[in-house]
């Protein structure tokens, strides 16, 4: 029996890097996968992998900062499956810009993906789990969203945003058996870093390495399985000992 046998499983972003690499490890622990990306290609990539290997998973395309398709993900997820059990709230952004350089649209783009889609998708969650009576929630955050980084100001408000939205969150619905977390990654090797200096992320972080998307899926499994049963309105952060300097 693995860790989330039987649980449906919704994970944003879920088709690439962090993402990715925790809906295969979901499903290697039994879990119903429901993919959710705006990359159709990959999407329907990674579905079809997860299939040929015996487990049960979808892809929906969708915009977390748009309300009719948040609530249709839920709304295909529950005519799919029958429930919903997990959500791994991972879609977002990056975005490395001088502050006097950023536009206010890529200000309000940043923090209407990073933070108002994790709004969005956790509401419609907690919707359905409020009417299940159990549910658990993991938040993508940032080990920014504890320590400021020159050139990220709009990344590091939005993710400092999701840090106390899940403490907000976890501490709403503790008495309602709806666990409530984040996961707060360093540098990790996906394709949100882009063309960043690896080196320099690899210098920067005391462990000397970049992190890698199965060792925060492996994170994002305790987080959303009984293994953390008494943790709620927490981050968790992984990151190399960044933040430990």
């Amino acid at each position: 029996m693995g860790k989330l046998q039987d649980k449906v499983a919704v994970i944003t972003g879920g088709v690439s890097g962090i993402g990715a690499a925790t809906a295969r490890l979901f499903a290697s622990e039994g879990a119903k996968l429901v993919l959710v990306d705006m990359n159709e290609e990959k999407g329907t990539v990674i579905e079809e992998e997860l299939k040929s290997q015996g487990s049960e998973a979808i892809f929906v395309k969708a915009d977390v900062t748009s309300e009719e398709e948040v609530n249709n993900i839920f709304e295909t997820t529950l005519s799919t499956f029958g429930k919903v059990d997990v959500l791994f709230n991972n879609a977002g952004i990056g975005a490395v810009k001088p502050t006097e350089e950023l536009t206010y649209a890529e200000w309000r783009k940043t923090v209407e993906v990073d933070l108002d889609g994790v709004f969005l998708v956790a509401q419609a969650a907690i919707k359905e789990f409020l009417k299940a009576g159990s549910g658990v929630i993991v938040n993508t955050a940032s080990m920014y969203g504890w320590v400021g980084s020159p050139g990220s100001a709009a990344y590091n408000a939005a993710k400092g945003g999701v840090v106390n939205l899940t403490r907000s969150l976890g501490l709403e619905y503790a008495e309602r058996n709806i666990r409530i977390n984040a996961l707060c990654p360093g540098f990790i090797e996906t394709p949100i870093l882009g063309d960043t200096d690896r080196e320099f992320l690899t210098n920067a972080t005391p462990m000397k390495r970049l992190g890698k998307p199965e060792e925060m899926a492996k994170a994002v499994l305790f987080m959303a399985s009984d293994d953390s049963s008494f943790m709620t309105g927490n981050s968790l952060v992984v990151d190399g000992g960044y933040t430990a300097q």
